[in-house]
């Protein structure tokens, strides 16, 4: 009714009430607005905590996300980075980017470990090496459209973007479901698999 979207009134309450520079205050922030004010399909505590376990099991130094919608699991991935890890983060849609990248310069990230890059995840991708800098990635969290990530993980493998022994983590692979995504990456041969049960977010 008063023309803002939920996102930008999610941010206002961000503003008045998480810690500048704090990024587990930010995101503890976030939650208690999904919780008790409005949905937002960010990925949450409950699977936030799975991402931080594997993020300190694996200490990756190159760092992708796919999908940084209002920079939720953004910050989560580089609150959980090591010292001089660099984390790129692709986002299809311009405002919700524009958003986003207030909501990591309000955790406390800059450029030089955060960078935000806005267009389709197909154009993007072929790009990272040459306009970007990532040679290869050690750990990709995917969490955009369900219906890109089997043409976006083939699209990492074609341009060779995928480290030796890299993690690759896609969120919401069987609701809403990626079943196309799934079946390639458990038959393929390239890939040891392991699904995470989790409850879907709030």
């Amino acid at each position: 009714l008063t023309g803002v979207p939920r996102e930008q009134r999610a941010f206002q309450y961000l503003l008045a009430h998480a810690i500048p520079g704090d990024p587990r205050h930010v995101l503890q922030t976030f939650d208690q607005w999904c919780y008790h004010c409005e949905h937002l399909s960010s990925v949450g505590p409950v699977k936030g905590r799975i991402v931080e376990r594997l993020l300190y099991e694996r200490a990756p130094r190159r760092v992708l996300e796919l999908g940084t919608y209002c920079g939720y699991g953004t910050v989560l991935l580089a609150q959980g980075l090591p010292p001089g890890a660099r984390l790129y983060t692709v986002e299809v849609d311009p405002r919700h980017a524009a958003m986003a990248e207030k909501v990591i310069r309000l955790a406390g990230f800059d450029e030089q470990t955060v960078e935000l890059i806005v267009g389709p995840s197909e154009e993007v991708i072929p790009r990272l090496r040459e306009k970007h800098g990532l040679l290869k990635a050690d750990f990709v969290f995917m969490d955009h459209w369900k219906r890109c990530y089997l043409r976006d993980l083939q699209l990492l493998e074609t341009h060779q973007l995928l480290a030796e022994g890299a993690t690759v983590l896609a969120d919401n692979v069987l609701f809403p479901g990626a079943p196309h995504f799934l079946q390639y990456a458990k038959t393929c041969g390239k890939y040891r698999c392991k699904v995470h049960r989790a409850s879907l977010e709030y």
